[in-house]
């Protein structure tokens, strides 16, 4: 609430009118989601290394990646103490979607934090059962699905928004809440997915959160959503500090995550962040477009599937490993070539979803 103490100053001292205008706190909540993170990024290295919290390196993964062991893992707590207090400092809190996101992140982080503590710290290499581990995505999901069907505020909370097309809208009615559910946690599970290797799964949540940003403040402005002749959801415009946020502490975190690693974010960070951008979509409308703009997340997760699924009919495999990452790697590719090129789908993927604002 420091954007609400500030701007009631601006009687006094007239600049502090600028905080009434998101895009400044979209700005200002970069910058201090990712000095958040920069800062207390070293110490929690430190302490995790000094209580010998460190990611144990499957044998049967990539080789290369064995000299990986022993590095400090559950960083995704620096992302999420990042994105929560600037969200806390310059968001309106007397907004719904807000808390919901908030919720989402956090939830989400919860049952991350769980499953990378019985991993990391009780040494199950196992973590929490998947039953209860997909079980509490799947409540968690349904309890923001169903807030969502049911706020008298949303016209559209059971409408499927379908891009290129000028309101062409697709009425789901109650299956909305299951169709919901599927994107959130799907979303969720995919950047689990894609967090294999140093840098990669930040680098394109941070580009994801970019193209979100600007996706949610049209849509949340009734003067550009007509203009563009997109969804015009009131409310949704203060996501944009949202997104804000969740790019800065990407950013932040990407500068001890990035080739070779000094900390692996672990399932508190992916499931978090996956969560939260599945929530996203579906809130503003944006869930096939979330589909294009994390179009590596959704091959990541395809390459697994296909990869059981081929085995267990088969008895064979289509890619050397999955996710398809390590197929790369064994190949030949070296892990940052990997990282870089996945980024510039990511980034061509992230132009491509905001041509969908003008392709109409």
């Amino acid at each position: 609430m420091l954007y609400k103490l500030l701007f009631a100053m601006h009687t006094v001292f007239s600049p502090f009118n600028v905080f009434r205008y998101i895009t400044f706190r979209t700005a200002t909540a970069i910058i201090t989601a990712m000095l958040i993170s920069l800062i207390i990024g070293p110490r929690l290295i430190n302490w995790l290394k000094k209580i010998s919290v460190t990611q144990q390196i499957r044998n049967d993964g990539p080789q290369t990646h064995m000299k990986k062991s022993g590095t400090p893992t559950m960083g995704g707590i620096i992302i999420i103490i990042a994105i929560i207090t600037t969200v806390l400092m310059w968001g309106d809190l007397e907004n719904i979607y807000v808390w919901v996101m908030m919720a989402s992140l956090a939830g989400y982080g919860a049952i991350g934090l769980l499953d990378d503590y019985l991993k990391v710290i009780r040494k199950n290499p196992k973590g929490l059962r998947a039953c209860y581990k997909f079980g509490a995505q799947i409540v968690l999901a349904l309890a923001i699905g169903v807030l969502l069907y049911h706020n008298p505020r949303d016209p559209y909370s059971d409408v499927l928004s379908i891009p290129f097309f000028k309101r062409w809208l697709f009425d789901l009615g109650w299956f909305y809440i299951p169709f919901s559910i599927l994107v959130i946690v799907g979303s969720s599970n995919a950047v689990n997915l894609t967090d294999g290797i140093d840098g990669l799964a930040i680098g394109l949540v941070a580009i994801a959160a970019l193209a979100n940003t600007i996706l949610v403040y049209i849509s949340g402005n009734a003067r550009f959503a007509q203009y563009l002749q997109v969804l015009y959801l009131q409310g949704t415009g203060e996501l944009t500090v949202v997104c804000g946020a969740i790019l800065g502490a990407a950013l932040g975190f990407l500068w001890f995550n990035s080739y070779p690693a000094d900390i692996f974010m672990g399932d508190v960070g992916s499931l978090s962040l996956g969560g939260s951008l599945g929530t996203l979509a579906v809130i503003t409308k944006h869930e096939i477009v979330l589909a294009i703009v994390g179009g590596i997340f959704v091959i990541e997760t395809l390459s697994v599937v296909f990869q059981v699924a081929s085995f267990r009919l088969t008895g064979k495999r289509i890619f050397r490993m999955a996710p398809i990452h390590h197929h790369f790697e064994l190949k030949g590719w070296h892990e940052s070539k990997v990282i870089v090129r996945f980024w510039i789908i990511g980034i061509m993927l992230a132009l491509f979803s905001l041509a969908t604002l003008k392709l109409r």
